[in-house]
This record gives C-alpha cells, structure tokens and sequence, in this order.
C-alpha cells in the first residue's frame, strides 16, 4: 500500500469512527474523498474486517458498554429527580425495617412469574438484614386482571398503616394458581384478615387511581418497561436478577462495595 492510500485509510478509519457521533463530519469527510478513493476505502475496510471479524465484536462491545453507562446515568438523574416520590411517598407501602438505612423499592405487578420468585428473595434479604428498608409500589402492566388486583392492592395499603396485613395479602396473591384479578384480591384479602367492608368502600376512592397513576408516571420517568424492577439505593434495576445480584446493590448502596 503506497504512503497516500495508507493515509487515507487511516483518516477513513477515524473519520468512520467520529461520524457515529458526529453525523456532519462524515458529510464534510465524504465531500473531501472521490468515488474512485472512496471506493479503494471501503474495499481495504472490508477486506480488513473479514479477515478481523474480531475487531467489529471489540467495537460492539465497547458500545453496549457505553450505552448502558448512559443508560445507568440517566437512571440515576431520574431517581434524584423523583426521590421523594419513590421513597417517602405516603401511596406505597413500607415493609422491613422503615428506619433501615438502606431503602429497595420493588415495582411488580401480582401476575409476574418472576415477581412471584422475586418475592421469595425480598422476603429472605428482610430476614438477613435488618437494617434493610423495603418500599413496595403496585405497578400492573399485564391486563385488566393486573389492574383489578393492583387495585384491590392500594385499598388494602389504606386501611393497613402498618403494612403487615398488606405483606400477608401480598404473599398470599403472589403465592396463587391462576390468574391474579379483583376476585383473588378479594380473597387474599379475606384470608389476610382485612375488613371486607371498608375494603369495598375504600375501593371506590379516588386514592385507589391517584396511587396507580403515581406508579405509572414513576416508571415512565425511571425507563421502567417490565416488573419486577427495583431501585436501590441510586440505581435502578430492571429484571429478577436474583438474591446476590439484589444483596450487592444493598451493599453498594450501603458501603460502595459488593460486601461490606
């Protein structure tokens, strides 16, 4: 390769690179270069990427690794934006320790699979750490029988300051065969040990949509699309990612590390 075919192989390689983020410079670059060199380019770039197939998965790679640095970023704007909303709200519930010094705030929704295993590992974390604060908040995305239970869900919190009838009609809703919807609410809620007739009367409150609405807007501002997902600490997590996963988020949280 002669030293101007090198050159410009080279510009074309930094020039490609810079245009991913800067869409003008690939203009001005592709206005500098003839047909006849551009086309000499892109042959040596394809010959050079067929036989370094690795370089393209280097380069993916990198990228995602960037992406999801953005991504945590803008999740961690969204929680200082919105932080007395997920953890001092007056429309969820608190179980656990509620002067932990550590807070995890769980979106689910009670006909999630993995918010079914999910909670085993919240109920665990609160048996092991007693200094954790969990914040629960009804966030149904999967139907009419999600909102119906969801629903039901918020009436129970209203008549229940305490959050331990709330978390043994939480586990008995989750913990169902079937479909979870108002008439499963309605039982779990009986067995819970709620009374029914404030439960229905509490039912048609307005509360009961202010609270949903709230978790809604919550998720749309944090990027949630799919329960379970938590925010711990600054950080948001999306997905059943298991106990360890869900303990070093605390232990970061707690200490900047993934023990303490």
């Amino acid at each position: 390769m002669n030293t101007r075919l090198r050159s410009l192989t080279l510009a074309a390689g930094l020039m490609l690179s810079a245009a991913i983020a800067v869409p003008a410079a690939h203009q001005a670059f592709a206005q500098s270069v003839s047909p006849e060199q551009r086309s000499e380019i892109e042959k040596i770039i394809k010959e050079y990427l067929i036989k370094n197939p690795e370089v393209l998965q280097e380069a993916l790679g990198e990228l995602e690794k960037k992406q999801a640095a953005t991504e945590a970023e803008k999740h961690r704007d969204g929680v200082k934006q919105h932080a007395e909303a997920l953890f001092n709200s007056p429309r969820h519930v608190v179980v656990g320790n509620p002067q932990g010094d550590v807070t995890m705030v769980e979106f689910f929704d009670y006909n999630c699979g993995y918010c079914k295993k999910a909670m085993a590992d919240m109920l665990d974390m609160m048996k092991a750490d007693p200094k954790l604060r969990v914040v629960l908040k009804e966030f149904p995305v999967l139907g009419q029988g999600s909102v119906e239970a969801a629903r039901v869900a918020v009436a129970v919190r209203m008549q229940d300051k305490t959050g331990k009838k709330y978390l043994d009609f939480h586990q008995k809703l989750l913990g169902i065969r079937g479909q979870a919807n108002q008439a499963a609410a309605m039982t779990a809620a009986k067995d819970a040990g709620l009374d029914m007739a404030k439960l229905e009367k509490d039912l048609a409150s307005p509360e009961v949509k202010t609270s949903l609405e709230e978790s809604y807007k919550l998720a749309e501002a944090l990027g949630l699309n799919g329960t379970p997902s938590y925010v711990i600490g600054t950080d948001v997590v999306v997905g059943a990612v298991g106990l360890p996963g869900l303990k070093e988020k605390v232990s970061q949280a707690r200490c900047g590390k993934a023990t303490c």
